[in-house]
């Protein structure tokens, strides 16, 4: 797709087909998440929305209620889709995301230290993001090499998952059943009373995080061929891996930081986009779209099935998550039999 002399992006057809699909299912879950329950808006409501026209009970539901959950929720698939796809391409694990490595449980030992045994000292949200660049930092010291060895990296950020788990079931046990049960919404990921300042918060850290993956994006392009033929073709494979798992971190944290950690989006929306689009590469756009579909459609479900209702949108995640990722580890063994 070529824009005069200036500007050449290769596309394939059946990604851009894939794509198109991904953000019409994108928009109908939207439009269900909008319409559906006792505040839902009829498309009468939705075109005066959009007209400018909109009455009371709309902007209410609109600015309160439904649009920050929406958008949210939108926001930290894309983030999370991004951040799986980047990890998984330069540590070259099709298990690997930044949970592996202690990030989702870092933010929950981070909430749980300073909302619980500190109340009052910082807001969630920043006790989530510092627990989880103190996990990730661990992990970078303690590997002895940085982000360079994805072997060392992974079984590294297992074991601080571990200790970080720890310090969080230690800080429920000691605390009272009240605060023990809030603690547990926040760990396992949630999009209730989300607010405007919510949105702000994770579309800041898209419109900043988001051009820097464009920018490797050439780069990641040949990651999959190893690090010599990588390094040859001008990639730097070290820095490249480096940048890359930076940028999925940051990415995670921004999200964790306006929902709590959200988990397995990050390793599944990789796979289900790179099976759909059957297209070498990291697949980012893909990616990042089919992590807002599986986040805004758990979040649907939680709001309307009988008995989901009330749950948290990590608990579906995490539930979905669980029997994909027993999907791959039984076609992977089969594949090496």
């Amino acid at each position: 797709m070529r824009a005069g002399t200036v500007l050449a992006v290769p596309y394939q057809v059946r990604t851009a087909r894939v794509l198109t699909a991904l953000a019409l299912v994108l928009v109908a879950l939207a439009a269900a998440t909008l319409a559906l329950g006792d505040l839902g808006l009829s498309p009468a409501d939705a075109l005066a929305a959009l007209r400018g026209d909109a009455g009371t009970k709309t902007t209410f539901v609109l600015e309160r209620i439904r649009g920050p959950r929406l958008l949210v929720g939108a926001g930290v698939g894309v983030a999370l889709g991004l951040s799986g796809a980047l990890f998984q391409t330069v540590t070259r694990n099709p298990l690997g995301s930044p949970d592996v490595i202690g990030l989702g449980a870092g933010a929950g030992a981070g909430v749980a230290v300073f909302t619980l045994l500190v109340p009052g000292s910082v807001p969630a949200p920043v006790g989530a993001v510092v627990g989880a660049v103190a996990a990730i930092g661990l992990v970078y010291l303690a590997t002895g090499t940085g982000f360079s060895s994805p072997a060392r990296l992974i079984v590294t950020g297992i074991g601080v998952a571990a200790m970080a788990t720890a310090v969080t079931q230690y800080v429920v046990a000691v605390m009272l059943r009240d605060q023990g049960a809030e603690l547990a919404a926040y760990v396992v990921g949630s999009l209730g009373s989300r607010s405007m300042e919510h949105v702000a918060q994770i579309a800041v850290a898209l419109v900043v995080l988001v051009p820097c993956v464009a920018m490797l994006a050439h780069r990641l392009a040949v990651a999959d061929m190893g690090d010599p033929l990588t390094d040859a073709l001008g990639a730097r494979s070290a820095q490249t891996r480096t940048l890359a798992i930076v940028l999925s971190v940051l990415l995670s944290a921004a999200a964790v930081a306006v929902s709590g950690p959200i988990t397995f989006v990050a390793l599944a929306a990789p796979h289900v986009a790179r099976m759909l689009t059957r297209a070498p590469g990291p697949n980012l756009a893909a990616a990042a779209v089919t992590g807002a579909v599986l986040v805004v459609g758990a979040d649907l479900l939680v709001q309307h099935v009988p008995f989901l209702e009330g749950l948290p949108v990590g608990v579906v995640t995490g539930g979905l998550g669980g029997l994909y990722l027993g999907y791959l580890l039984t076609t992977g063994w089969k594949r090496t039999r």
